[in-house]
Formats: structure tokens, C-alpha cells, sequence
């Protein structure tokens, strides 16, 4: 598959170099490419694509509790900020040691999740968990007042709010351990105890929610764990079932065959895999009832069946590595395409046939490991097939009937994955930006681990 899947996710990314040359020319769809290829440079960094899941995560997170916005005159914190005790006599609902975490939940994930070990029930054992909003009162257990959720340990009720109980899980006491999270795809609360999970709810907050535990009677003493040590709850194995569920139910879409039918074919037309085509038309006749594709759903392959053989001709001599042959091509066939030599087409190309040059000597010139150096990603073969596929969109802008130049940039497969993409950010942001963003690559890639 051509390496312009990876255009997808990357073109809203400007260059590194802000040069004036022809090589920036907006009619020139080998322009793109070569901002593309600018983007797997080590002067640029990881690729955006890998650059935006790497700092997908990169949120502040709750490390201790809060010293300061707590119950302090109920409670003993110790050193670490990681424990507290309960040492008064609780006499009435207000006399609650309750403490948040120093931070909001991060957001920009599948589920947030933090746990508690309780040392010492005490004398009655109310001990809650949950999530509070910032502006919570310290003296009261979380899911008494508005604006907060809590699990609490006496009566295994869930509580959310004046006059908002239920029966909810098992009660909870000394040596349990308990944990709460917030699943961002669900958009709900829930909790474990010793490692299973006790239940969900519905998540009716908005805005930063706090972790947040509370004591409530004499000698009761817990441990907070935010992370900093391993959770008795597979938090791994709990995530990767609820990407499951999202590919299970992604799966149980229905899609006629005609359709995935075309728009595979035309990915296949459009990059000029005139080979795999006639294979790909072969094993759609063989099935059992052959695939056909309507005329009302079909795409218009006009102009993508424009100069096929020559397209796929040159794709694989770039492919193979023999840039003055595709050259020499491009020179008899489509003249204009090579006629500047400052075009980005032509800066690709001759870029191409010096790192050919190298690639089989670089080992004695520089690099006992090649493949491990800094120039690594130019002996790749994703290097060559960006110049397979500026030279390929390149001949497609030579068709007289084009009117689009974008058109030649992407398949129609590559157009419907950008609106997926598209459409996927944009319902996150009307979720306040909760939960994983969207990759497509990540989605792609989860779905071939799902099918192993």
C-alpha cells in the first residue's frame, strides 16, 4: 500500500523550512509530497502523526492529595501526602475528613483511574471514593452534596447528590482494596473492589473533576495510589476490552460488498497498481455471487484510469530504485512534468537518485548500522514510495479533464478517511475534549491486532 495513507493525518502540518522556491507552489501537487517528506526528516521530528499520539497523553496528572483544600481539622495526612486517618469522634454528617486530589482527572485519554487501600476501617468503616467538582465542601462525603459522585463503604451505596442513593456494590473494610475511574467513551463512573469491577454509572458532571476520598469515623486510615505503584486493577487489560467494544461495534456496521469493492478499486487505480487490479477484479468475480458494482455507486474512474500504465510503470522503477530510468521516462511521456528543474517534482527525483547512490555504500562511508542512524528513514522503502507518488500525482494533473488538483493528491478511499477522521475530532471537541483523540493510524493499526 502506498505510503500516502500516511498524508492523512498529516497535512495540516507547515514545513520546517520556510522557503520561497517553487518547491512551496501550491499548483503543484508534488509540493505536498514534498512537505511530506520534509515531516519524516529528523530537523522536523517524528512525524506529525506520531508527534500528535505522543503528546495525546501528555496531561498534568493527580500525584498526591491536596494539602490545603482538605478537612484538616478531621484528619492526619502523612508525609507523602499519600495517607490519611481519621483521628476525631465523628459527631454529626459535618465532621468529615474529605480531601481531594492536588489535580483534576486528565481527560485526554480512554478512562482516568486511581485506587485506595484501606488500612484501618475504623470504627464505622465510612469510607468513600469518588469525584468531586473544585469547588466541593471539604465536610461532607463525596455524593452527599451536588456536583459529586462517591462509593461508599459502610452500606455499598453509590451516592450522587442530596437525596440520590442506590444499592451499588459490596461494602468495603479493612485490607480492600477500591478503586474509581471515569470511562471518556461511555461517559461514566466506575468502580472495583480487589480488582473486578463492582459497576457504572452515568456520568452527569461536566468540567475538571477531582479524585477525592473521605474518612468519616475514628482510627480509619487509608492509602491513596494515583499510579506511582502497580493497581490491583488490570487498568491494561480493562482498557483494551473497551477498544473492543468499539471495534466490535464498528464491525457490526453493515457495508454492501460493491461498495468497499469500489472504493478499494479506485484506491488501486489511482496510485497505479495496474498488477494487483486485475488480481483484485479476478477474486471479485470468483465470489460466490460475484461482486458488482452498480452504476449508481460506482466512481467515476475516468479520470483515474488516465495514463495507467505508464503510471505503474514508473511507480515501479521508483520502487525498485532506478531514478534515472524513471527519468528517462518521464522525459519521453510527459516532458513538462521535468522541463523545471527547481520544481518539486524534480527536487524529489534527484534527491531520490543521490540517496540510491549511497544507499548500497553508506555502511563503509559513515554508518556500521545504517538502518539505525540518523538517515535511516531515507533507506526506507515509505522514502521512495512519497517520490512514487509526488511523480504519480504529477501525471494525473496532466489529464485535460482534471479540474481538481486535489483530486490527484488522494484517492477517493484516502478523501472518505480524512471526513471520518474529520467528523471523529469534531464530535470529540463537542465532548469538551474528553477522551482519546482520534488516529487514524492507531484505529487501523488496532483493528489488524484485533483480527490476529
Amino acid at each position: 500500500m502506498s505510503n500516502s495513507n500516511n498524508a492523512i493525518i498529516t497535512t495540516s502540518t507547515s514545513t520546517s523550512n520556510g522557503s520561497n522556491t517553487a518547491h512551496s507552489n501550491p499548483h503543484d501537487p508534488a509540493s505536498y509530497f514534498l512537505k511530506l517528506a520534509r515531516q519524516y526528516s529528523p530537523a522536523a521530528g517524528a512525524p506529525f502523526a506520531s508527534k500528535m499520539m505522543e503528546e495525546d497523553g501528555r496531561e498534568d496528572e493527580p500525584t498526591e492529595l491536596n494539602t490545603i483544600n482538605s478537612s484538616g481539622g478531621f484528619l492526619v495526612m502523612s508525609t507523602d501526602k499519600l495517607s490519611v486517618k481519621y483521628t476525631n469522634v465523628n459527631l454529626h454528617g459535618h465532621d468529615v475528613g474529605a480531601v481531594q486530589a492536588n489535580k483534576p482527572a486528565p481527560v485526554k485519554r480512554l478512562v482516568y483511574y486511581f485506587e485506595i487501600y484501606v488500612k484501618n476501617a475504623g470504627a464505622k468503616g465510612q469510607i468513600a471514593i469518588g469525584f468531586t467538582k473544585e469547588g466541593f465542601k471539604m465536610r461532607r462525603q463525596p455524593g452527599w452534596e451536588a456536583n459529586s459522585y462517591g462509593y461508599h463503604g459502610d452500606d455499598g451505596y453509590l451516592y450522587r447528590g442530596p437525596g440520590k442513593s442506590e444499592p451499588f456494590g459490596p461494602t468495603f473494610t479493612a485490607k480492600d482494596t477500591v478503586g474509581a475511574g471515569i470511562n471518556y467513551v461511555s461517559q461514566e463512573f466506575f468502580f472495583t473492589k480487589n480488582g473486578a469491577v463492582v459497576g457504572a454509572v452515568s456520568n452527569e458532571m461536566e468540567g475538571p473533576l477531582f479524585p477525592t476520598v473521605a474518612v468519616h469515623s475514628q482510627n480509619e486510615e487509608i492509602e491513596v495510589n494515583f499510579g506511582q505503584k502497580r493497581f490491583a486493577f488490570d487498568l491494561k487489560e480493562y482498557e483494551a476490552q473497551e477498544r473492543m467494544k468499539q471495534q466490535l461495534s464498528i464491525e457490526k456496521i453493515s457495508l454492501p460488498p460493491n461498495i468497499s469493492y469500489g472504493l478499494v478499486r479506485s484506491y488501486l487505480l489511482h496510485y497505479g497498481y495496474e498488477e494487483t487490479l486485475i488480481s483484485f477484479d479476478l477474486a471479485g468475480k470468483s465470489t460466490i455471487p460475484p461482486i458488482c458494482i452498480a452504476q449508481e455507486n460506482a466512481v467515476d474512474e475516468q479520470d483515474i484510469m488516465y495514463a495507467l500504465n505508464q503510471r505503474r510503470t514508473l511507480r515501479q522503477l521508483i520502487r525498485k530504485g532506478d531514478i534515472d530510468a524513471a527519468i528517462s521516462k518521464l522525459r519521453d511521456w510527459y516532458p513538462k512534468i521535468v522541463e523545471d528543474e527547481g520544481s518539486a517534482t524534480c527536487f524529489l527525483l534527484h534527491c531520490q537518485k543521490f540517496i540510491e547512490l549511497v544507499r548500497d555504500c553508506i555502511a563503509l562511508l559513515a554508518y556500521e548500522q545504517p538502518q539505525e542512524s540518523s538517515v535511516a528513514y531515507l533507506l526506507e522503502d515509505s522514502q521512495r514510495e512519497i517520490v512514487a507518488d509526488a511523480v504519480n500525482a504529477m501525471i494525473l494533473s496532466t489529464n485535460p479533464s482534471v479540474e481538481d488538483l486535489q483530486a490527484c493528491i488522494r484517492s477517493y478511499l484516502e478523501r472518505l478517511l480524512r471526513q471520518l477522521t474529520a467528523c471523529c475530532l469534531e464530535r470529540r471537541s463537542l465532548n469538551d475534549d474528553q477522551g482519546e483523540a482520534f488516529h487514524l493510524q492507531r484505529v487501523l493499526n488496532s483493528g489488524k491486532k484485533a483480527r490476529c
